[in-house]
């Protein structure tokens, strides 16, 4: 490439990588397009892409179809501050060979403590409780003690990593299951693989760790969260498409799940009219798993460092 390649990050609103000095590093090497609000619609979208040799997708509410991204000829490469690749058509990204790059496990840690936040926020019912006092009302209920209970893992990537270890440190016994159950896997996870039925049944706490894909869509409905023991707990900080929501609805207000944590929804942000918040025992936040100061310059240093090694021709964490 003759001329300086044109890196656009075509929304950033709220802000994730604006501000971070990390940026310096790209415009060092190219010229940075910069557009701190949202566009207005797909043809705005598009409009702000049109320059790009690479795009950095900063927020993952911005969606790249297949239609868009064939209207981007000079497109070369998307990295995005994620792990997740979701909001991207890949198998459109392939035919039109634009390299994808994410961010795994690097801020494994981070969104683990979140989980590890979400299971004892649920386990000691505190959303509930907090909205009880704010009301005047003085109620004595038990909560779960989480030591020497079972913690089931629905995957075993790094989060789950990372979240089996803060779950030990409590106490729990942990399991898992995972598309790969390689042997040493387990081991270097400390884990024991089990069937996905098993893990449902006998864990007292469930947790989501896959990621979204045509495969693992919907995965978690009503026969799955029927399979649980009455009482366990449901934590999700994963993709809200992996679960059936109506299916999870309607297993808090039956009272057969005795709660459940959730990072991440099906529609995003959350309508004020969506049935999960009719429910009592939950414990709610607004996808910010990594969203500290430290998770968010790791996102961001692994996003350029991503672009850096496409522009020197080693592409890495190529998901596509």
């Amino acid at each position: 490439m003759d001329r300086l390649p044109t890196i656009v990050i075509p929304s950033d609103d709220p802000v994730q990588i604006g501000q971070s000095p990390h940026l310096d590093r790209l415009r060092q090497r190219a010229t940075v397009i910069l557009y701190s609000t949202r566009p207005r619609d797909a043809v705005e979208q598009a409009k702000r892409a049109e320059p790009a040799d690479i795009l950095v997708n900063s927020r993952g509410y911005l969606k790249w179809p297949g239609e868009l991204l064939r209207q981007l000829p000079r497109l070369r490469m998307i990295s995005t501050c994620s792990i997740g690749t979701d909001s991207i058509d890949l198998a459109a990204a392939r035919e039109l060979g634009i390299v994808v790059s994410n961010i795994p496990g690097r801020t494994a840690p981070v969104v683990a403590e979140h989980v590890l936040a979400l299971i004892l926020a649920t386990a000691k019912r505190v959303a509930y409780q907090t909205s009880e006092l704010k009301a005047g009302r003085w109620r004595l209920h038990y909560n779960t003690y989480l030591a020497g209970k079972t913690l089931g893992l629905i995957g075993a990537g790094s989060i789950a990593a990372a979240t089996a270890r803060l779950a030990r440190a409590i106490g729990m016994e942990v399991i898992a299951w995972t598309y790969h159950p390689l042997p040493e896997r387990a081991a270097e996870l400390g884990v024991r693989f089990v069937e996905l039925d098993e893990l449902l049944r006998t864990s007292d706490v469930v947790s989501l760790h896959v990621r979204l894909t045509d495969k693992s869509r919907g995965m978690i409905g009503r026969r799955e969260l029927g399979l649980m023991k009455p009482g366990a707990l449901f934590i999700n900080a994963a993709r809200g498409a992996l679960v059936d929501t109506a299916a999870l609805v309607e297993a808090l207000q039956s009272g057969h799940l005795g709660g459940a944590g959730l990072d991440v929804f099906d529609i995003e942000p959350l309508p004020p009219d969506h049935p999960i918040l009719r429910c009592q025992q939950v414990v709610l936040t607004p996808h910010h798993a990594d969203q500290t100061p430290e998770g968010i310059e790791l996102l961001n240093e692994g996003a350029v460092e991503n672009v850096l090694a496409f522009l020197d021709g080693r592409p890495r964490n190529v998901v596509t």
